[in-house]
């Protein structure tokens, strides 16, 4: 009986394929990953770097991009805790400074309101206004309190309540600035050619004052500002009246320190 022939095996050809895939592949991989360093993106560029360092490494990596070693329970990281700042100390030379300061600042509130006291009855009728503020005390006084319209000599009334201003401003050291301002209204006389002439006049009258009543002169300054500094509008009479004023003006050695306060009854 005759032997049928064996079919012979054909050779494969075509296993090349399988190597040219695996180069394509990697090709194909290489081109991603320089697209995805193309555009540095911090988090996707962490989680592709974790990716390819588990994959050499043969460890696991979960959603978030955080190792996970096989058969290691992962340590727990600890908050960091806050760093406390040691508070400086203060400088003997910084109290001694700071109580100063303090001590001016109650030195200034008390002669507030001791003018406020001895000025009480014209305040009522709102003839003066006291007040403590960022520059010291304001004290405002209507000219009519103090002087006959036009003139610059203290009426005998005047005389008793600046006195007494003066006495209790007299122990202190704080500069002293008077100034004296009018209203709009023109003034042509021997004595006083305009309102500026007249202003000066008054505020050196109760510089005067205060000087014959105890206040040192060094610490006194007089000036006069005319109608160029209104407080209220010169179209009406009250207007004007309240701008023809003379202002003491007792100056905070600390201007920084001190808070808008006004002094109440």
């Amino acid at each position: 009986m005759r032997r049928r022939a064996h079919a012979e095996e054909h050779e494969n050809h075509e296993r090349w394929l399988v190597s040219y895939a695996d180069f394509i592949t990697l090709l194909f991989a290489f081109f991603v990953v320089m697209y995805s360093l193309s555009s540095v993106n911090e988090g996707k560029y962490r989680v592709l770097s974790d990716s390819l360092v588990a994959a050499f490494r043969n460890v696991n990596v979960n959603s978030r991009g955080e190792q996970i070693a096989a058969g290691v329970k992962a340590p727990v990281a600890m908050p960091a805790l806050p760093q406390l700042r040691a508070r400086p100390a203060v400088a003997p030379g910084d109290a001694r400074e700071e109580e100063r300061k303090r001590q001016v600042r109650e030195k200034m509130r008390q002669m507030a309101r001791e003018i406020m006291e001895v000025l009480s009855p014209l305040v009522k009728q709102g003839k003066v206004s006291v007040t403590e503020g960022l520059r010291g005390i304001t004290v405002e006084i209507n000219a009519s309190v103090l002087f006959p319209l036009g003139e610059a000599q203290l009426q005998p009334a005047a005389v008793k309540a600046l006195r007494a201003v003066a006495e209790v401003a007299a122990p202190a050291d704080f500069p002293i600035t008077v100034e004296g301002h009018t209203d709009p209204t023109p003034i042509a006389t021997q004595q006083f050619p305009s309102n500026w002439e007249l202003s000066g006049a008054r505020a050196s009258s109760v510089v005067r004052l205060f000087v014959d009543a105890g206040v040192a002169p060094q610490r006194l300054t007089a000036t006069g500002y005319g109608e160029q500094r209104p407080v209220a509008s010169n179209d009406t009479p009250d207007g004007r009246a309240r701008n023809r004023r003379v202002t003491i003006l007792i100056e905070a050695q600390n201007p920084d320190d001190l808070k808008e306060l006004p002094i109440k009854e």
